[in-house]
């Protein structure tokens, strides 16, 4: 039976409360395997696992009821180690790592900070700066909307104005929460977001890091902020002592999913 894992921790964590159930249907009982001064919480592994709502979510509930408790650092969904003994065999080997990774991620949390355009909004500022664009803009208006060529060369002009606009805001994001943050790690590019941050927060200052969110909603009224946490910082945990199921157990792959 191969081990599927939701996290590590110190084995001075106070552990998980009574009736927590994981993956699995019915969900599998959640146990404990220590290694010296680290545990990992595990359960069996189910076969056919899948990422569907239930098993993400009772994934997520399993680090979030060991998060409440004291640190843990989490796995990606669908972590499966071949058998309990490759599990503590790591947690041997990586004990210096691992134990780093506890102390430095100690009571902090991270928020999830994706952002793009309000389309009229963002329009609207790059026709404002543009006197360029305005003068093609309404030259066209007055001929009856322009030849296709006209149509295409306004067109374009447009559309590299939004996208240097796009860098332009996300860094005028990023800068106004770095500040607030104790680290900062950029999430892959995705269609139809300009940003995709993720914050490391301590949870005692977590109010000022949501208080500079509201204002960088105010300062920049042309961006949809959406906001996504507290969560455990997936993005700022390193390999871990399994791989995602469906691939060859015995690498590791920790972090965001």
């Amino acid at each position: 039976m191969s081990t599927y894992i939701y996290g590590i921790t110190a084995t001075s964590h106070p552990g998980l409360p009574e009736g927590v159930g994981g993956v699995g249907d019915p969900s599998l009982p959640v146990r404990v395997l220590r290694q010296g001064e680290l545990a990992a919480l595990v359960s069996d592994a189910p076969e056919g696992l899948r990422p569907k709502r239930r098993e993400l979510l009772a994934h997520q509930n399993v680090l979030s009821e060991a998060g409440a408790a004291g640190c843990v650092l989490p796995m990606r969904f669908g972590s499966v180690a071949p058998d309990d003994d490759a599990v503590t065999g790591v947690l041997a080997e990586r004990a210096e790592h691992y134990g780093e990774r506890l102390r430095a991620l100690d009571g902090r949390v991270e928020y999830n900070i994706k952002a793009n355009h309000v389309e009229d909004a963002v329009l609207h500022h790059v026709m404002a700066g543009n006197p360029e664009i305005r003068a093609l803009a309404e030259a066209n208006r007055q001929s009856g909307g322009g030849s296709y060529e006209q149509k295409i060369q306004l067109g374009e002009m447009v559309a590299a104005a939004v996208k240097g606009k796009e860098a332009e805001d996300a860094t005028a994001l990023e800068s106004a929460l770095e500040p607030v943050a104790d680290a900062v790690s950029v999430g892959p590019e995705s269609t139809g977001w300009l940003a995709n941050v993720s914050y490391l927060v301590k949870r005692d200052t977590a109010a000022e890091f949501l208080e500079a969110v509201e204002q960088a909603r105010k300062d920049l009224p042309h961006l949809e902020v959406r906001l996504n946490g507290p969560l455990p910082p997936y993005s700022f945990v390193e390999p871990g002592p399994a791989e995602p199921a469906g691939t060859a157990a015995g690498g590791a792959d920790a972090g965001a999913g």
